[in-house]
C-alpha cells in the first residue's frame, strides 16, 4: 500500500488510590510531583466543579501540616498546588504540579464525582536538581516561574470549554466507540506486521524531532485538522460502490472522481499513537465512525512506551516532545536535547540555535519569517521582562499594586480631618 507520507528532514492508567499511600508527615508527601490526567465523561454540568475545584486549589495552603508549613518556610514556596484544569460536556483534563500530598487531594476531589472515577494518568516525579532549582525560580529551572512555563505556579487555571482537546467534531465521542488499546509491549509487533498502517496523530512540530520507525505524519499543524487529511488521505467505502456503479452503466468519470479513486483504499489495521493517550482517544473514535474496521492505539502514549521498552528493542526513532521545560525526553523519560523557541514553542536543536533566525526569546528559524518586526520587538520586551524579575509583566502581574506607605499615611490623615469637621 502507498501512501503519500509526509518526513521531517500518559498512560492509560489506574485510577488513584482512594487511602493515600504517603502519611502527611513522610517526605514522599512533601516532594514535588507533576500529574497529567483526562478522562472522558457525558458532564453537561461541568460548569458546577470550577467554583470549588478551584476554591480547593486555593484553600490547601490552609490545610497543611505543621511539617508542610516549615517545609514552605524553609524553602521560600509560595504555592502548593498549582497548574491548569480543562473541564468541558466531555469531561475533564489537566496538568498540574505540587507536593504529592497536595496534587493527590485534588485529584481524590475530583473523583468524587463518579463519573470522573478512574482518571487516567500519567506521573512525572521532579528530580532534587529541578526541584532545588525551582524553589530558587531560576530561569533556568525546567519548572521555573514565568511565561513561557506549561502553566504559572502560582495558582491553578480552571477553565471551561467545548472540548478537552480539540478535534473540532461534538459529534465523535469516545465515550461511546474507541479503538483497542495495545500495551507498549504488544506495540513492535504491531506495528511491524505490513498490514498495519502506522499514524503518528500529533502535530508537524512534535513529528519532526522523533516518530516511530515507518509511522505516516500527517504534518498537520493542530489536531483540529486530523479529520481532514483523513478524508483526503483515503478513499471512503462509499465511493468504491459509486465507481463500482458507474462502471457498470459505462458512464464517464469526472476529474473529482478520478481524484477519488486515486487515494488509496481503507487499510486492513490502523496502529496510532500521541504523547499520552489523549488524542488517540478522539482520533480513533472518529477512524471507526470512517468505516475503519481495526483501529488500535498505543496505550500510554509515547511517555509509556519509552518508560518501559529499552532502548535496544525500541523502534522509536529520536525524542519525543513534551509540553514543559523539558521540551523532549527520551529513553527511560531522560531529558533530551531539545531546546524551546519562547517565541513560536516549538522544540529547537543546537544547530537550530546558530542560524542567524535564532533570537533567545524572540525567534527561531521555524517561525522567524512569519513574525513581523513589531511582534519580535513585543518579545524583546517581554524576554527583558522575565530576565529581569523572572517573570513576565513584572512581580505584580494579576495583583493589585500595592499601595505606597506616604499614600497611605496621606489618605488617614484626610480621613480623620474629614472625621473631625
Amino acid at each position: 500500500m502507498t501512501l503519500s507520507m509526509c518526513f521531517s528532514a500518559t498512560t492509560a492508567a489506574d485510577p488513584i488510590p482512594t487511602s493515600d499511600p504517603h502519611p502527611p508527615h513522610s517526605p514522599d508527601s512533601q516532594s514535588l510531583v507533576v500529574v497529567s490526567f483526562y478522562k472522558f465523561a457525558d458532564f453537561p454540568d461541568h460548569a458546577d466543579l470550577r467554583k470549588p475545584l478551584k476554591q480547593l486549589c486555593q484553600d490547601l495552603v490552609l490545610l497543611i501540616s505543621s511539617l508542610s508549613v516549615l517545609v514552605l518556610v524553609l524553602y521560600g514556596l509560595s504555592f502548593y498546588v498549582s497548574g491548569g484544569i480543562i473541564l468541558a460536556p466531555e469531561g475533564i483534563n489537566g496538568s498540574i504540579c505540587g507536593t504529592r500530598e497536595s496534587v493527590e487531594r485534588v485529584l481524590m476531589f475530583i473523583q468524587t464525582d463518579d463519573r470522573l472515577k478512574g482518571l487516567r494518568q500519567i506521573e512525572s516525579p521532579v528530580s532534587p536538581e529541578q526541584e532545588a532549582i525551582h524553589h530558587g525560580h531560576s530561569s533556568s529551572s525546567p519548572l521555573a516561574a514565568g511565561e513561557d512555563a506549561p502553566f504559572r505556579w502560582d495558582h491553578v487555571r480552571v477553565k471551561l470549554k467545548k472540548e478537552i482537546v480539540t478535534l473540532g467534531m461534538p459529534d465523535v465521542s469516545p465515550i461511546e466507540k474507541v479503538g483497542k488499546y495495545v500495551s507498549p509491549g504488544d506495540w513492535n509487533a504491531l506495528i511491524s506486521d505490513p498490514d498495519t498502517v502506522v499514524i503518528d496523530v500529533r502535530n508537524n512540530y512534535e513529528t519532526r524531532i522523533g516518530m516511530f520507525k515507518g509511522a505516516v505524519d500527517p504534518c498537520t499543524t493542530a489536531f483540529r485538522d486530523f479529520p481532514s487529511w483523513v478524508e483526503e488521505q483515503f478513499q471512503p467505502d462509499a465511493a468504491n460502490v459509486k465507481h463500482a456503479e458507474m462502471e457498470k452503466e459505462g458512464s464517464n468519470e469526472s476529474i473529482n472522481e478520478d481524484a477519488e479513486i486515486s487515494k488509496p483504499k481503507m487499510p486492513k489495521r490502523v496502529a496510532m499513537y500521541c504523547t499520552g493517550g489523549i488524542r488517540c482517544e478522539k482520533a480513533t473514535s472518529f477512524m471507526l465512525r470512517k468505516g475503519f474496521e481495526e483501529v488500535y492505539h498505543l496505550k500510554g502514549g509515547i511517555l509509556k512506551y519509552l518508560e518501559e521498552i529499552p532502548k535496544t528493542e525500541s523502534l522509536w526513532e529520536g525524542e519525543c516532545f513534551v509540553f514543559d521545560k523539558r521540551v523532549a525526553v527520551e529513553h527511560g523519560l531522560i531529558q533530551g536535547n531539545f531546546k524551546l523557541c519562547y517565541g513560536c514553542k516549538q522544540p529547537v536543536s543546537d544547530a537550530d540555535m546558530e542560524a542567524p533566525e535564532w533570537e533567545y526569546g524572540v525567534s527561531c528559524p521555524y517561525c522567524y519569517s512569519t513574525k513581523s518586526e513589531e511582534e519580535k520587538e513585543r518579545a524583546r520586551a517581554r524576554q527583558r521582562q522575565f530576565e529581569a524579575w523572572g517573570i513576565i509583566g513584572g512581580p505584580d502581574k494579576g495583583r493589585r499594586p500595592a499601595a505606597k506607605a506616604d499614600s497611605i499615611k496621606s489618605d488617614q490623615i484626610q480621613t480623620n480631618d474629614s472625621a473631625s469637621v
